[in-house]
């Protein structure tokens, strides 16, 4: 049975991020979804309601405060939980983000009650949502992948992140020379031949600011100049690497406390 308009919605998109197969976003009053397989890994979480599923030939749910993975090529179905429905945000991710020697613990424990992996994966949704922040969704996701994987692999001796700030001031030349082209995580990787998250964690030690955040403020730094020298906020967006005028004016708002226009006209009288 197929859902009706009346009972569903739903927005399914694929970002440029490497290792996103696909975002889905839904809400279904009443369809059940039948026994069913992905090629991909399935990353679940509920914002509203609760979900009834079978893995494995044993019943599982998920309340607001779990999330979910199930793995790849393993057969499960699903329903709503609860009188009024559900409301859900799933990543599908190819194994490059997980590796399938995690689906033996994925199926043995595929429902994660842990309030940091849920805050991360909301935070990445909301990465993936915005057009233009590309480089925070790989950053995200990378830090999601990685908690994923020590929750599910046996426990490792505990091992503090070493600060390397070698490495942080050389992505921080790469960032700062590639302020309008930008770059990924994993080209950033591969030029500096770290893990990406690695990357995120020196840079964030050496600097206490993000990479993301850092190629924000540098490309919002090139916008108040070009505004000051006469360019319209549309022409200092596609000028400084942002998306769109939109993408550059949330970010603008953010760090300068008003929009690009405004700056622009607020020149002495």
């Amino acid at each position: 049975m197929a859902p009706s308009r009346q009972d569903s919605t739903v927005s399914a998109w694929r970002p440029p991020i490497p290792g996103v197969v696909e975002v889905f976003h839904a809400h279904f009053t009443a369809y059940a979804y039948p026994m069913h397989v992905h090629e991909a890994w399935t990353l679940l979480i509920v914002d509203d309601g609760a979900v009834r599923y079978d893995l494995d030939r044993h019943r599982h749910g998920t309340p607001h405060d779990t999330v979910s993975l199930l793995p790849p090529h393993i057969p499960h179905n699903g329903s709503p939980a609860t009188p009024h429905g559900f409301s859900k945000r799933v990543l599908y991710l190819d194994s490059s983000r997980l590796p399938d020697e995690l689906i033996g613990a994925a199926v043995d424990g595929p429902d994660l009650r842990d309030p940091l992996l849920r805050r991360r994966v909301g935070q990445l949704h909301s990465a993936l949502a915005r057009p233009g922040d590309e480089l925070e969704a790989e950053s995200r996701l990378t830090f999601v992948a990685e908690r994923l994987g020590a929750l599910l692999r046996p426990r490792l001796p505990d091992t503090a992140p070493r600060p390397d700030p070698a490495l942080a001031r050389r992505l921080r030349e790469l960032l700062d020379a590639r302020v309008v082209d930008g770059l990924t995580l994993d080209q950033a990787g591969a030029l500096l031949d770290a893990h990406p998250a690695h990357l995120v964690r020196a840079f964030s030690s050496a600097y206490d600011i993000a990479p993301h955040q850092y190629l924000t403020a540098r490309r919002v730094e090139r916008a108040r100049a070009l505004l000051l020298a006469g360019a319209r906020p549309a022409e200092a967006a596609t000028g400084t690497g942002f998306y769109d005028q939109a993408h550059l004016t949330r970010h603008f708002r953010r760090l300068v406390g008003v929009t690009p226009g405004r700056y622009r006209a607020a020149g002495p009288r």
